[in-house]
């Protein structure tokens, strides 16, 4: 495969050269640009490019940054991919088109009377923990089928499920791990998404069948 031109082109040739092995349409995943800690000057360039779904993983360092871009780029879609505290539940609502990691029963129930209040209904991925990693957050497997039947109680729209496998594993029964969970637990039409896959696995996350790629070191470099 030819070298594209800028890390963004890159992301993308890979991205749709995973789909043809696994013969999936390209249009089925979306690249979310982990912009995290860095500052608009560097999310420029991508903007530019046409990139319009970003990640953060911050509520105060989103209101402060994405404002003034997102009056120059009104079509940007903001994901929140981080951990979410209850008491920042309006806040995020207010803010985010999606958000990644719903995990525990307080969150849905902040987060429902968030979008009540604020008559705004925003799609949820449920964070699973796929990994029996309780610091990376996530929903114990066990627990899965309770929290989304809460979720649902709550009226909160249920995007799908979202997973962080164990750092230094291979990826690959993680993330199949999750498109079976997507499966058993999702609708009959098999319409759920799969946020799964970051920089260094997103090609092999693709492959088993993710919907929505965190990308954010192959776009932006390594941080500081």
């Amino acid at each position: 495969m030819e070298k594209a031109d800028t890390p963004l082109q890159q992301v993308q040739a890979n991205i749709t050269q995973a789909c043809k092995i696994a013969r999936r349409d390209p249009g089925e995943v979306t690249l979310v640009a982990v912009s995290k800690t860095h500052p608009a000057d560097a999310i420029q360039p991508l903007l530019i490019e046409g990139q319009r779904h970003f990640g953060e993983n911050r509520v105060q360092e989103s209101q402060a940054k994405w404002p003034a871009l997102r009056e120059e780029y009104p079509a940007v879609q903001l994901h929140l991919i981080g951990q979410l505290q209850s008491n920042k539940a309006d806040d995020a609502v207010a803010l985010f088109d999606a958000i990644h990691s719903l995990d525990r029963p307080s969150l849905v129930k902040a987060l429902g009377k968030a979008m009540d209040k604020l008559d705004r209904r925003v799609p949820c991925f449920v964070q699973v923990d796929v990994g029996e990693e309780e610091q990376k957050g996530g929903c114990p497997i066990a627990e899965l089928p309770a929290l989304l039947d809460q979720a649902r109680e709550a009226d909160i729209p249920i995007a799908g499920l979202m997973c962080i496998p164990p750092f230094d594993i291979e990826p690959t029964p993680f993330f199949a791990l999750l498109d079976k969970l997507a499966r058993d637990h999702g609708p009959a039409d098999g319409s759920w998404g799969r946020s799964m896959g970051m920089s260094g696995d997103y090609e092999t996350a693709v492959k088993l069948g993710a919907t929505h790629v965190r990308v954010g070191t192959a776009l932006f470099g390594e941080r500081g």
